[in-house]
């Protein structure tokens, strides 16, 4: 099994957050992830994900975008207020009827429900987990990964 840490044994996995209203859906990317070696926590809604948001620290959100009670936008918008820097994938299988994209939704990455969603979902976490840290303003904390990264590579 590939780690998705870095090469020191000692550095703390990488946790996901993954929300999905769908059983299967959330169970299948669970799978997926967990074998590359994220530590998910999968929620079954909103109200579930930013009760564990909330309690927790993360690296990464996946949200899908069509849930009960509170959408993956409504999701996003307030987990941006908590931690903007927060890298955060939406996925749907409504993009295009919907016109879902990055700054209509303020996700980092849109994904299509598709059958080429796995392999678009895992490059696009590695890509979000690795890209260089953007400037953030004074007072605003990044995710744990993404701020370990930084102070390793500026060592």
């Amino acid at each position: 099994m590939t780690s998705a840490t870095s090469s020191n044994s000692s550095a703390a996995p990488i946790r996901i957050l993954l929300v999905d209203d769908n059983q299967h859906g959330l169970i299948a990317r669970t799978t997926v992830l967990e074998e590359l070696g994220y530590l998910i926590t999968p929620a079954s809604g909103a109200p579930e994900a930013l009760e564990h948001f909330s309690n927790g620290a993360y690296d990464l959100v996946i949200t899908d975008f069509k849930m009960p009670k509170m959408n993956g936008k409504e999701l996003i918008e307030r987990v941006r207020k908590q931690a903007p820097a927060i890298p955060i994938i939406l996925l749907s299988g409504f993009i295009d009827a919907l016109g879902l994209d990055e700054k209509s939704t303020g996700a980092d990455v849109v994904i299509q429900k598709s059958a080429n969603e796995v392999a678009h979902l895992v490059r696009s976490v590695k890509r979000l987990l690795t890209r260089k840290p953007p400037r953030k303003p004074a007072g605003v904390e990044q995710p744990p990964a993404i701020a370990a990264r930084a102070r390793k590579q500026s060592v």
